[in-house]
């Protein structure tokens, strides 16, 4: 399986890592080193994931990774990863097109 980021979920976690650099920009690296690394697992395991609840289908999935949610979609030779949320927030049905 192939792992390919959607430009929106690289634009989000981008956006994280601005936010987290105004305070710490090694945490900043880190996260988005941590982030990229925990998505590998999908390579393997791209079922994994949990269905994401706004959605209710199987291929549609999410991992969490610290307090974000890492949304993607299972294909049959790659998995895409959609967008990337904040946990306490509502996941956009248009993130997932």
């Amino acid at each position: 399986m192939r792992v390919i980021w959607s430009p929106l979920a690289l634009e989000r976690v981008n956006e994280i890592a601005d936010y987290i650099a105004e305070n710490n920009i090694e945490a900043a690296t880190l996260f988005v080193l941590d982030v990229f690394g925990a998505v590998e697992r999908l390579k393997t395991f791209p079922n994994s994931g949990n269905v994401v609840p706004e959605v209710k289908r199987q291929n549609i999935r999410e991992i969490i990774f610290k307090n974000y949610r890492v949304v993607y979609r299972v294909e049959r030779k790659r998995v895409s990863i959609l967008t990337v949320r904040h946990g306490r927030q509502l996941l956009p049905l248009d993130e997932i097109k």
